[in-house]
């Protein structure tokens, strides 16, 4: 065993998934540890895909050095770039014969087993929301043992702390490609994390129940609600970064397949059932953005022996995209649709279907084989886009704004739809981080993005991309809510309030449930009210400022209304 594995990276290059080989050798490996790294003393908040990152991290395979090295291109411009690699003179003379800049450029010179960087390296996690930085890192589910100290070799190089969860009871199998965190507190995966940690798993780690492994989650990671969708018949290595993407804290980027073809039946039961039982953390209902996911050349799909070919396994690396790419008549209108969806950002498509660095034939792509460090220093900037508004009239734009110095100012810019140049207004604190400001509406629509400007001098956007990128109000008639769900429950008056809030139920059949949440997700009051007809009133606390979101849900359906406390 000591054998085979100090030699795979010289071999043929390993898979995403098991091969056959690792497959004899799960019985016999040692995955758990007797180190032993205890959860974070404080709570910690993990970070979103999307957030602002220092370092960029792969790992070096002479095979994809084509792929590798483009992705290095695009991320030198955004970040450092962490190499690990045993020959970095072989890389430099690549990397310098394809004009790439070292500036940015650092090598780490580490053993490692494959390039599938996703799945073993550390995720970031902050303290405090936006305190000291630390990396959280689970156990391979690989007998990969190079592959599984590079998060060691990360935190070494870096100076960045290091938890590690490989140690009972808190010996946590899990891997990057089957996790996608907002930000704030919510995280989705595959049930592949149930049964890689469940009684009889092959990895000889402790058996856990569903319950265990969300407070190994929220202990070290700060993840309050975890998501678990069915794991798809086709997907063999049951990643959701596959055929999903967080876009924003409450938009889906999902792959979609026609009718009845491949994992398009259990995709769409999967996002129903998250639809049906969850909501974003503002109270709404998530947004669903659907991406065609392209067959091979001749027409195959996983079902009928084609790749996993997926447009969703992409990689933020601050203000810039890189996505898996394939031919052009299917790559065009995915780029298309990137750019329409996240306007600003630089989209970069790289070739992972090419017969020389066929990449995607091992089942990954861009995601797969990148994974990243967040800043040390986050300016966090959480705000629920407003997506329409009546005419000539005043929206309200609110976001919660922090930064371990404090915030010294924020601003809102704002434009009609075709103007050149943006207005600012600044905005006010209404309670603890939360900034307010309003901005006027006439006719056409308007093009925003929020500014902070922390105490210590750090300055940050969002859309981070800003002032390419932005939000778009549509102005006009608004539309329905929530399937005309909302004219059961009208309210809330008095809107804004200082302190109590009514709404009227309108017989409605059945108990209706009631729960109140802030900007950030977090739940303030939850209660049942028995009968469904009139006058319900709601008494908020004076310390819970700014916008508030009541969900209201019984067998009418849900229905979220915003509530502006002063």
């Amino acid at each position: 065993m000591v054998l085979f594995f100090g030699i795979s990276n010289a071999q043929e290059p390993l898979p995403n998934y098991l091969t056959d080989d690792e497959s004899q050798l799960l019985s016999q490996f040692q995955f758990s540890s007797t180190r032993m790294t205890p959860p974070p003393s404080v709570p910690v908040r993990a970070a979103a895909e999307w957030e602002e990152i220092e370092y960029l991290v792969i790992t070096w395979q002479n095979n994809f050095q084509g792929i590798l090295g483009q992705i290095v291109a695009a991320g030198v411009e955004e970040c450092k770039v962490i190499i690990t690699t045993q020959n970095e003179t072989q890389v430099t003379n690549y990397l310098n014969s394809q004009g790439i800049s070292l500036t940015n450029v650092i090598f780490m010179d580490s053993d490692w087993d494959s390039i599938w960087m996703r799945d073993y390296a550390g995720n970031t996690v902050y303290e405090n929301e936006v305190g000291d930085r630390a990396l959280v890192d689970w156990i391979y589910n690989r007998p990969r043992p190079n592959d599984n100290n590079v998060p060691t070799a990360h935190s070494s190089l870096t100076g960045v702390p290091l938890y590690i969860t490989d140690t009972a009871p808190n010996d946590l199998v899990n891997t990057g490609g089957n996790y996608m965190s907002d930000g704030l507190g919510n995280a989705f995966a595959s049930e592949l994390i149930l049964e890689e940690n469940e009684p009889g798993n092959p990895y000889g780690v402790t058996a856990k129940t569903e319950a265990q492994i969300d407070q190994i989650m929220e202990d070290y990671m700060g993840i309050t609600n975890y998501i678990k969708m069915t794991a798809l018949p086709f997907d063999v290595i049951n990643h959701i970064d596959m055929h999903m993407k967080l876009l924003d804290e409450e938009t889906l980027l999902v792959s979609r397949y026609p009718d009845g073809v491949a994992d398009g039946p259990q995709i769409e039961e999967n996002i129903d059932y998250v639809l049906s039982n969850f909501l974003s953390p503002f109270g709404t209902p998530y947004k669903v953005e659907w991406m065609d996911a392209p067959p091979s050349t001749s027409g195959l799909y996983p079902d009928e022996g084609g790749y996993y070919r997926t447009f969703t396994n992409a990689v933020f690396v601050n203000k810039t995209i890189i996505i898996p790419t394939y031919r052009a008549e299917v790559d065009d209108p995915a780029i298309a649709q990137w750019q329409e969806m996240m306007p600003g950002y630089n989209i970069v498509g790289i070739d992972v279907d090419n017969n020389g660095e066929n990449l995607i034939s091992q089942l990954g792509a861009i995601h797969c084989i990148t994974h990243s460090i967040g800043v040390s220093d986050p300016l966090w900037i959480v705000h629920q886009p407003i997506d329409e508004s009546e005419e000539n009239t005043t929206v309200t734009i609110e976001a919660s704004v922090k930064h371990r110095s404090g915030i010294n100012q924020a601003k809102v810019y704002y434009r009609e739809v075709g103007a050149t140049t943006y207005a600012e207004v600044n905005m006010s604190t209404v309670a603890d981080d939360i900034w307010t400001a309003d901005i006027p509406v006439a006719t056409n629509n308007v093009e925003y993005y929020i500014w902070g400007e922390a105490n210590s001098g750090k300055s940050l956007a969002r859309p981070i991309v800003a002032p390419e990128g932005y939000w778009e109000i549509q102005v006009g008639e608004l539309g329905t809510n929530d399937n005309d769900f909302s004219i059961a429950i009208a309210g809330p008056y008095p809107n804004p309030t200082i302190g109590d809030v009514q709404f009227k139920l309108n017989n409605i059949v059945g108990t209706v449930s009631v729960k109140i949440r802030n900007i950030l997700g977090q739940e303030l009051y939850a209660t049942t009210i028995p009968q469904g007809n009139g006058t319900v009133t709601l008494q908020l606390q004076d310390s819970w400022k700014g916008t508030l979101f009541a969900t209201f849900e019984g067998a009418f359906g849900t229905t979220t209304k915003k509530i502006v406390k002063l």
